[in-house]
């Protein structure tokens, strides 16, 4: 009883124990190794502790750059501060508030019911239904929003569907083998046929009956288990890959973004990363692994066959659940049509800026002063100028036109703790930077040079998809990015060969409810156990990185040159090798120029 109440106390303080303990704790670490180095890792680790434990919030905890980096003599805290917000930064902003846009006129809800009204009801095709507007629409708004809306409409067609068995078993046909004929007849009749044959249907032959009905049961109850798993992970996994396609689908993105403008910014070269050549990447990628990810649950789940034969009366009812949703959002409005306007005049914008070295509007503009944050956020702000209703339609006289999205909705729908989360992920690369520490782990690294590049690739992805089974993507990717440059720059490659991949990897999290929000939403709705999970998603971990490493060698190498380092960095490499073997280099302190 004692031990229970010391538990339960120590649960109740915990969070405060954590964050109070492990700066003190972790204090040998500045206090015994000298350098620069030290006091970095000794900041990255407390945040990589209180970012796994959770015992701050997430967007809190990105916050303590500030706070450590100017106590621990690293850097002022005027030039930490002024890394919260950048040119990625607002590209993500722009793209969050289009997407809230989206929510709050429930265009995507519209969009995937109109997707299952086409594909149709049977299985295989109505989780294929399922996952494709899931993935879609993944890309551009929250992962988690996304799947948070699909999951209430599939759950509705499997109640549905078990609604229907369940009516039509009740109104069965049983069949009698009568001689040579089969006379179909139901209960009542059969039971005034044993009564005149003196019981020919004797206990023995019922006591069979009711065990094989029994059977029967069981079976159609595991495949309709079955169909409730395949279609809650495939929203789920198909929610995960879709944010990897495009720029602003998902955190680990837009970090990545950031640390390949700040890598190249910093050699006075221009980062080949944009909205077009993401796109180029990573979409075939995202569809190569949707794809397998809907074959392979059909394989698991399904086992490549029909649930109870989806019955014509059984799908045509499925068709009217989905019908009746659809309908119950009504025509277009002229606010939801003006989103729509919105939104793919905001991608078409993204595409064309730069479209590959050929051209694009960006061109018109000296020195190619606007980048993809520009149309971001001047879609974002005419959000909130455009009229939702006509004038002549609106019936508020002496008031001003609603707009497209009201500001009180932003508030609400934006997940502005992503933002700080950019802004910590943004602070900690330029610590782990200026420090050294960035440049002493790739240097570490460099034992595995004699390794094949795509091996190495391979290995560190493996790793990366591991870690962020049990903690922030978004989190991993910060750590990694900066490490990553360095180990490429050591090794001679492209920045990009090993920043891009393992950002990316960091959202093949399909094994654990706790890996990624769309995971956990729908392992909440209890179609699906943690085991359910592991199975379907172990191998998925595996295929999913070995597309990646294939997509980097084949169609990413044309893109980028991930091979090549590029002379920028060519350039500064080399005099960093002749001063190598000339004297010893030894890290200057920002603030005391003290080495």
């Amino acid at each position: 009883m004692v031990i229970k109440t010391a538990c339960g106390l120590f649960l109740t303080v915990r969070n405060i124990i954590i964050v109070i303990l492990t700066p003190i704790v972790l204090l040998p670490l500045i206090l015994l190794v000298n350098g620069d180095e030290a006091k970095c890792a000794y900041c990255i680790i407390i945040m990589a502790v209180f970012w796994i434990t959770e015992a701050l919030p997430i967007a809190v905890t990105s916050l303590l750059p500030i706070i450590l980096f100017p106590m621990t003599g690293l850097l002022y805290a005027k030039d930490v501060s002024s890394t919260y917000l950048n040119d990625t930064a607002a590209l993500f902003l722009g793209g969050l508030i289009v997407a809230a846009a989206i929510e709050h006129w429930n265009i995507h809800k519209r969009l995937a019911l109109r997707v299952l009204m086409v594909v149709g009801s049977e299985p295989r095709w109505l989780m294929f239904g399922m996952m494709l507007p899931t993935w879609f629409l993944s890309m551009w708004i929250s992962n988690t929003a996304t799947t948070a809306m699909m999951i209430p409409i599939a759950n509705a067609v499997l109640v549905q569907m078990k609604e229907t068995r369940e009516s039509e078993k009740k109104d069965d046909i049983k069949v009698v083998d009568h001689g040579d004929v089969d006379i179909e007849l139901d209960v009542t009749v059969k039971n005034e046929i044993k009564n005149m044959t003196n019981g020919n249907l004797d206990k023995d032959h019922e006591k069979h009956s009711t065990e094989k009905q029994s059977n029967i049961k069981k079976t159609e109850d595991a495949e309709y288990s079955r169909m409730c798993k395949a279609l809650s992970l495939g929203i789920a996994y198909s929610a995960n890959c879709g944010g990897v396609a495009s720029l602003t689908g998902t955190g680990p993105n837009v970090i990545m973004k950031g640390a390949a403008d700040t890598a190249f910014q910093e050699k006075n070269a221009t980062s080949p990363v944009t909205f077009t050549t993401w796109m180029q990447y990573c979409l075939p990628i995202s569809a190569i692994i949707v794809i397998f990810v809907w074959a392979w649950l059909q394989v698991l789940f399904l086992r490549c066959k029909t649930y109870n034969k989806n019955s014509p009366e059984q799908a045509k009812k499925v068709r009217n659940v989905i019908r009746q949703q659809y309908e119950e959002l009504g025509s277009i409005t002229f606010g939801q049509g003006a989103v729509i306007i919105h939104f793919v005049l905001l991608a078409l914008l993204w595409v064309t800026r730069d479209l590959g070295g050929v051209g694009g509007w960006g061109d018109i503009f000296p020195e190619r002063t606007v980048t993809d944050s520009t149309p971001a956020i001047l879609i974002a702000i005419s959000l909130f100028l455009f009229p939702s209703v006509l004038p002549h339609n609106f019936k508020g006289k002496g008031k001003p036109l609603p707009p497209l999205l009201p500001w009180q909705a932003a508030e609400k729908m934006v997940p502005w703790g992503v933002i700080l989360l950019l802004g910590g992920g943004f602070a900690l690369a330029k610590g782990s930077k200026d420090s050294g520490l960035s440049k002493l782990i790739g240097e570490q690294l460099t034992v595995f040079k004699d390794f094949e590049p795509w091996v190495m690739n391979l290995v560190l992805c493996f790793i990366v998809a591991g870690a962020t089974e049990v903690t922030s993507n978004t989190a991993i990717c910060t750590l990694m990015m900066p490490i990553m440059k360095e180990l490429a720059i050591t090794l001679e490659v492209n920045p990009l060969y090993f920043m891009f991949p393992t950002a990316i990897a960091t959202s093949f999290a399909f094994m654990l409810p706790v890996a990624t929000p769309p995971n956990a939403v729908v392992f909440s709705y209890g179609f699906v156990r943690v085991l359910d999970m592991v199975i379907a998603g172990f191998p998925l971990n595996i295929i999913a990185v070995l597309i990646l490493v294939i997509g980097t060698e084949v169609w990413g190498e044309a893109i980028f040159g991930f091979h090549t380092l590029p002379a920028a960095f060519k350039v500064s490499n080399e005099t960093l090798t002749l001063f190598n073997n000339s004297t010893s280099i030894s890290t200057v302190n920002p603030l005391t120029g003290t080495t």
